[in-house]
């Protein structure tokens, strides 16, 4: 198992109206939000939303900033028996077991080879944190509400089904995911809250 979380330590600076950035360093803390965004642009409860921007199949998605607990640098994920196929297994993240998906997978992408840009996004979802193995971490981007509608059926990207929202900005698109459509499923589905425990034994 790989035991060294292999991040660069640092935050991860905001850019507005949808201005490119790059995300370096790699490793931001926060507290759990993990179900508010969609709340949030359901009921146009704030003026902004603050997202951390990652790229998956030359697409780009946005999270909340608010859920995300770490980037960090690809490791050694260490698999597990009974996984679903998208689940790629385990990670010792300063001595806690966290479960890994690979979100390619999870929405039925193409395979895609692991890269210097590929990271992991540590989210937190009801507690659990759980991990989201993407191509790239491109920004934090500040938004204003008004620039974020509903999902659109004519969206082909995937993991559009999972989406709450898509951000317009200049240039181009950000599909807005719902962490807990994503992950939630996947918990129940593939019961990967229970990947720790069946790590250690």
């Amino acid at each position: 198992m790989g035991t060294g979380t292999n991040s660069h330590q640092g935050h991860l600076r905001p850019s507005h109206g949808g201005t490119n950035g790059p995300a370096t360093p790699n490793t931001v803390h926060k507290p759990s939000r993990s179900g508010k965004l969609a709340e949030e642009i359901t009921n146009n409860t704030q003026a902004e939303q603050q997202l951390v921007v990652f790229d998956l199949a030359q697409e780009a998605y946005g999270v909340d900033i608010g859920a995300v607990r770490e980037i960090i640098r690809m490791q050694d994920v260490t698999s597990v028996p009974h996984r679903g196929d998208y689940v790629s297994g385990v990670i010792n993240l300063r001595g806690r077991i966290t479960p890994v998906m690979n979100l390619r997978k999870r929405f039925d992408l193409a395979e895609h080879e692991i890269t210097r840009d590929s990271r992991i996004v540590v989210v937190d979802i009801d507690g659990d944190d759980i991990g989201m193995i993407v191509d790239a971490v491109t920004e934090v981007l500040r938004i204003s509400t008004s620039q974020i509608e509903p999902p659109s059926t004519m969206i082909a990207a995937g993991g559009s089904d999972y989406t709450v929202g898509i951000a317009k900005l200049e240039e181009r698109l950000v599909l807005l995911l719902d962490l807990e459509r994503v992950l939630t499923t996947a918990i129940s589905g593939e019961a990967i809250v229970e990947l720790p425990a069946a790590a250690l034994t």
